[in-house]
């Protein structure tokens, strides 16, 4: 017993000590098993400022997914393989075109020779055209066709009183060439010259050469012998306008916005306050992503 009493042998104020530490431990049980701790005040999901703030969480997760994209280096589209090919958008069958071509001993040596080839839509040899690279020799030989073109496609203005003069062209450029110098193309008269002068003003001047092809009415076989001669030499300087502080009637200006994509836009920056990255358009529902190209010419987000 002498053994087991010194084990159990404390003084008042030791034992005082343990008997308050038991109190605690019992309170604190007592508060656990009541959920006194708990509470059933829910979060708002729908509260404007969760809102704002989850749409810049996605627009900068929008942004690094951008990054992550693979980007098309130029090449030379002699060897596209069915893997760089399906990147590019082609088809299959489009693919077997080519190779079927290449496994003749036959090299295409100009985008027109390529589309030939594999009868690739307009509007996908506009979107990879740009990324090609032939030989030097193969360019130098293009340039030198375009050139003696060039040359033969000079004509004589109908209205010069002395016919006996070659008209010469102001500039090769298509954003700083005149009415007169659209007329010499064939198929072109007076009318359609100035409908694609209209235009160009109307989009302050052509960045990319597709936008030609929107011309209302005018067909793609003549814009091709428009670019074949006019090219786009100096990218025309317009003016961005900040997509969070523009009117809904300046906004209506861009040639590429009608009026229900105008307040698509405006309902979006309504709800997300501002945006972070002239790629947060994208996130709009409908947003035409085909036209964001020719969109943000105008427009960016500060």
């Amino acid at each position: 017993m002498k053994l087991f009493k010194s084990h159990f042998w404390y003084n008042k104020s030791q034992r005082n000590g343990i008997f308050l530490l038991i109190i605690i431990i019992v309170i604190l049980q007592i508060l656990i098993f009541t959920n006194v701790f708990s509470t059933d005040e829910k979060i708002n999901t729908t509260a404007p400022e969760l809102i704002a703030l989850q749409k810049q969480i996605d627009s900068l997760q929008l942004v690094e997914l951008e990054n992550r994209k693979p980007k098309i280096y130029p090449f030379n589209p002699n060897y596209i393989t069915d893997f760089k090919g399906k990147q590019l958008g082609m088809s299959l069958l489009e693919i077997d075109r080519l190779h079927a071509f290449r496994d003749s001993n036959k090299f295409v040596n100009s985008k027109k020779e390529f589309q030939k080839v594999t009868k690739i839509s307009d509007a996908l040899l506009r979107k990879i055209a740009p990324y090609f690279k032939f030989p030097d020799w193969v360019v130098k030989r293009n340039q030198k066709n375009k050139k003696i073109s060039l040359q033969k496609s000079k004509k004589r203005y109908p209205s010069d009183a002395n016919n006996s003069k070659e008209f010469i062209f102001s500039s090769t450029d298509i954003n700083k060439i005149t009415a007169q110098d659209l007329r010499t193309i064939p198929g072109i008269d007076a009318a359609f010259s100035e409908r694609i002068i209209k235009y160009r003003s109307k989009l302050q001047g052509f960045s990319f050469p597709s936008q030609l092809y929107e011309v209302w009415g005018l067909d793609t076989e003549i814009a091709d012998q428009i670019l074949e001669v006019f090219k786009i030499i100096e990218l025309p300087l317009i003016k961005k306008q900040n997509i969070n502080t523009i009117e809904f009637k300046q906004l209506l200006k861009n040639p590429y916005i009608d009026y229900e994509l105008c307040k698509k836009i405006f309902d979006y920056r309504d709800e997300v306050a501002e945006l972070q990255n002239i790629s947060e358009l994208k996130n709009i529902k409908g947003f035409p992503v085909d036209k964001y190209d020719r969109i943000v010419l105008y427009l960016l987000a500060e």
